[in-house]
């Protein structure tokens, strides 16, 4: 077992208290959005190794010897790589709209742009990694999202919501709000919000000034009920990305309200946002990501459409499996990751620890006393450490003479 030391990410969306009050911290004045937990290369942990007394990037120790960090089943399945990617996320401001490929995609991309030459931190390179990046979020905190496309027919009640607000302002109801409902009524779901989605990541400037107009009629109303939600997302994006597409498309997708202790995955394909509120996300080691909307970064949308999975869907909650042994799994349908969450009390006996391959671990409340047959470390409140797929099994303790319950995450394959 290996305590690590985690990289913080300070992109502009990110809080400036959120992470540091979670893990009693100080604040560091900036920005801080994500906490990066694993061995991805751009940022990887730094792993104490008190063996030889040196700290090693966690990416280049699991290479060192690969199954034995990673389990002989990890590696025949992902490579010789640590398979996820945890994180503390924390959004003060909405995140950019976007999809992750699925692994055939990822792949072919990755290698295309390289055949091409698109050097690896280009701003309009695609594929950083040949994965793909499945991931889900556990809410901390109450958590605000968009996630997936609804049903065209609930759409189009919001729609012509929109166009009855323009009654209030006399106004002509902009040529771009009937031309979605037009598409929607495709008889082929998929293709009419296909169609919808596509009018609006290409309109260029008619987009932008028909949700000029679509923002100024909302707000001329005393109240946006039953679509407080959905048209106060509309409203508030706007404020900060005025214009840009991805304002009305959120209209087309799920808007979903998480609270603490909730959990939702998203695969490949599934467009996606996080708005507001701190949670553990997890997901494939990967950072491919492309965009389609509220942000200044570069959006291919030819490669966009491609991967977008444009059928309606439910939101894709998922619910934590309460174990006799005292912990809670969060289980997604992908193999490279679960989540568990354990809480445990002063006097309470041990937890054994889910491990399937290497695990991570973060203390979020209290301390906890991690045993194996092959050693044992002590975490306290915002600390976190690295067990290899050997340490297995591993326990998880209360520490002698604690008075708080402590709580902990941990993350493994899900194989």
């Amino acid at each position: 077992m290996y305590e690590i030391e985690n990289v913080l990410r300070d992109y502009a969306w990110g809080s400036t208290t959120a992470i540091a009050s979670l893990l009693g911290r100080p604040e560091s004045g900036r920005p801080e959005a994500e906490l990066w937990i694993g061995a991805h290369a751009d940022s990887p942990s730094v792993a104490h190794v008190p063996e030889n007394g040196t700290d090693t990037p966690l990416d280049a120790l699991i290479a060192s010897d690969p199954e034995h960090f990673l389990g002989a089943e990890s590696v025949a399945c992902f490579g010789p790589r640590l398979p996820f990617l945890a994180k503390i996320l924390a959004a003060a401001q909405p995140l950019s709209l976007q999809v992750h490929p699925s692994l055939e995609q990822a792949r072919a991309g990755f290698e295309r742009e390289n055949a091409e030459g698109v050097a690896a931190n280009a701003p309009h390179r695609n594929y950083r990694d040949d994965n793909h990046k499945p991931e889900m979020i556990f809410a901390l905190t109450p958590f605000e999202a968009l996630c997936g496309f609804r049903p065209a027919t609930e759409t189009r009640q919001i729609l012509l919501y929109v166009a009855s607000a323009f009654d209030s302002v006399e106004g002509r109801v902009p040529a771009l709000v009937p031309a979605l409902l037009e598409a929607l009524e495709d008889g082929d779901e998929g293709a009419g919000l296909r169609k919808a989605f596509e009018r609006l990541i290409t309109g260029g400037e008619a987009v932008a000034e028909a949700t000029a107009q679509v923002v100024e009629a909302l707000l001329s109303r005393g109240s946006l009920a039953p679509y407080e939600a959905e048209l106060g997302t509309v409203i508030s994006l706007n404020e900060k990305y005025p214009g840009d597409p991805g304002v009305l498309i959120s209209m087309l997708l799920n808007r979903i309200s998480l609270q603490p202790g909730q959990a939702v995955y998203m695969p490949a394909g599934n467009v996606h946002a996080y708005l507001h509120g701190l949670g553990v996300e997890v997901m494939a080691s990967s950072d491919n990501v492309l965009r389609g909307g509220l942000t200044p970064k570069f959006v291919d949308v030819p490669e966009l459409l491609r991967t977008v999975d444009f059928h309606p869907v439910a939101v894709p909650m998922l619910a934590g499996e309460k174990t006799m042994l005292g912990q809670e799994l969060y289980r997604p349908p992908f193999e490279e990751f679960q989540l568990q969450r354990i809480e445990i009390g002063p006097n309470d006996g041990p937890v054994p620890l889910a491990q399937s391959g290497a695990a991570v671990v973060i203390v979020v409340a209290g301390e906890v006393y991690l045993d194996s047959p092959k050693g044992d470390l002590q975490l306290s409140r915002g600390s976190s450490a690295f067990l290899a797929a050997a340490e297995a099994p591993v326990n998880v303790h209360p520490v002698a003479g604690s008075t708080e319950p402590a709580l902990a995450f941990a993350v493994t394959t899900g194989l």
